[in-house]
């Protein structure tokens, strides 16, 4: 094995790529090659989403069905302060940036189909 990758299912896959790409900076491989989409990568750095279309597709609201909230994707990276000084006007923030007990810092982010995404970094 050498990578998992989350595929996210959503309604309109042009929108969320153009989410991806003005407010976390991804850059995006669609299929077709114009819309309406069914399929695209979205890609960052080492990260990739796929994301699927599936018609009048709604994500449930599931977060609070553990206490520390459900996650759709963990995203490891670098430099996580600046990341969130960059983005925490522009997205929705479920939780801010903050160290956990277990020493990573971490932050929450809602995409517009209510995927929860958290970025992280253990600092050396």
């Amino acid at each position: 094995y050498r990578s998992i990758v989350p595929v996210f299912s959503v309604a309109d896959v042009g929108a969320t790529m153009n989410w991806y790409q003005t407010k976390l900076g991804f850059w995006s491989d669609p299929f077709p090659a114009n819309e309406p989409y069914v399929f695209a990568i979205l890609f960052r750095d080492n990260v990739e989403i796929m994301l699927q279309r599936v018609e009048n597709y709604q994500r449930p609201d599931d977060y609070d069905h553990r206490p520390g909230g459900v996650w759709d994707a963990y995203i490891r990276s670098t430099h996580v302060k600046e990341l969130y000084d960059g983005i925490k006007d522009e997205v929705t923030i479920v939780k801010p940036l903050r160290q956990q007990p277990y020493g990573a810092w971490e932050f929450e982010v809602k995409d517009p189909n209510g995927y929860l995404l958290v970025f992280s970094e253990i600092e050396e």
